[in-house]
């Protein structure tokens, strides 16, 4: 049985009031069953977090990471300082970083193995733009970004990953992927993933990442191979985070 996992992503919002009103609903709060939740703040409320969020079910996770260890990479963060501020996730390949910021799949990849350098959690992101949906070619795109990274890991560091779909298309537009859609695609992932290590495909988690929110989630949760959401706009809104990690455990 697969262990639930709900990400907030905050993108470029937040505040540390927001922080705290995050760290005081959580404190205490209990699941009917067992849920991994992990809130991606923007790095300057990193530190912030961190004390707000213990003694709570909150783990920290990061936005993004650069591929260096260290040197002349100004605004940049490595795994390893985000290491030394409890983060314990991090995402890699947001659809906003391949769109805006043109990260291709290698330098996805790069991501990933300095993530797992640094021992982190990668939560590598996928997805279809609405274009490449109407041209047919949803799951040729979305299996070329998995396999760009999965087939190139050793088996190990294959256990470290989580993936999240994020239709494109869905994402900050208010519309959402049908429950049948995204278990579809869902299933063509981990039956990908079974192809070259069935035992991975079994365990690896995987994250609807599509305008999920309070009311749609319990329905997108429901189905076999949607094992949590990466969160956006609703992760701001701490009610309504709440109801979905509800939902999840």
């Amino acid at each position: 049985m697969r262990k639930p996992l709900i990400a907030g992503n905050w993108k470029m919002n937040g505040s540390a009031e927001l922080i705290e009103t995050f760290g005081r609903t959580f404190a205490g709060i209990e699941f009917s069953s067992p849920v991994d939740v992990v809130i991606h703040p923007p790095f300057p409320y990193l530190d912030a977090a961190r004390s707000a969020f213990a003694g709570t079910p909150l783990a920290l996770g990061a936005q993004t990471l650069n591929p260096l260890p260290s040197g002349a990479r100004t605004g940049e963060v490595s795994g390893q300082m985000l290491v030394e501020f409890g983060v314990e996730y991090v995402l890699a390949g947001h659809s906003e970083r391949r769109q805006l910021y043109h990260e291709s799949d290698e330098q996805v990849y790069e991501r990933v193995l300095a993530a797992l350098t640094a021992g982190l959690k990668p939560i590598l992101c996928v997805g279809e733009t609405l274009e490449e949906r109407d041209a047919g070619r949803s799951e040729e795109v979305v299996l070329r970004q998995v396999g760009h990274v999965m087939a190139r890991l050793e088996p190990g560091q294959r256990r470290m990953m989580t993936i999240a779909y994020e239709p494109v298309w869905a994402i900050g537009t208010g519309r959402t992927a049908t429950p049948e859609q995204a278990q579809q695609m869902m299933a063509a992932i981990r039956g990908y993933q079974a192809s070259y290590d069935s035992g991975l495909a079994d365990a690896l988690r995987l994250l609807y990442g599509g305008s999920m929110n309070a009311s749609n989630a319990p329905e997108l949760l429901a189905q076999e191979d949607i094992d949590g959401g990466l969160i956006g706009g609703a992760s701001l809104k701490v009610a309504d985070f709440k109801a979905i990690c509800q939902s999840a455990g």
